[in-house]
């Protein structure tokens, strides 16, 4: 996948860890690529270590959205201190 294909999925997949995370979320559509395209890379990463999918499974793009849930979670955090 190219670098263009990379960010559309890392566009959907922060969008949906946006949707599922309550509260709002002060970042730009630019942020939201970034934070999906960092969740898919250490879900991704830690799914496919641990053994519990192949990469292009549909649980990579579960697993995906659950990363970019939690580093939404941490960013939040952080922000708020």
């Amino acid at each position: 996948m190219g670098i263009i294909g990379t960010f559309i999925v890392g566009l959907i997949v922060g969008a949906l860890a946006r949707l599922v995370m309550p509260g709002e979320q002060k970042m730009g559509w630019i942020l939201t690529a970034l934070l999906g395209i960092a969740g898919s890379f250490i879900a991704g990463y830690v799914g496919q270590a641990a053994g519990w999918y192949q990469a292009g499974q549909g649980a990579g793009w579960i697993a995906s959205v659950l990363g970019a849930v939690v580093l939404l979670f941490v960013v939040q955090k952080i922000q708020s201190k």
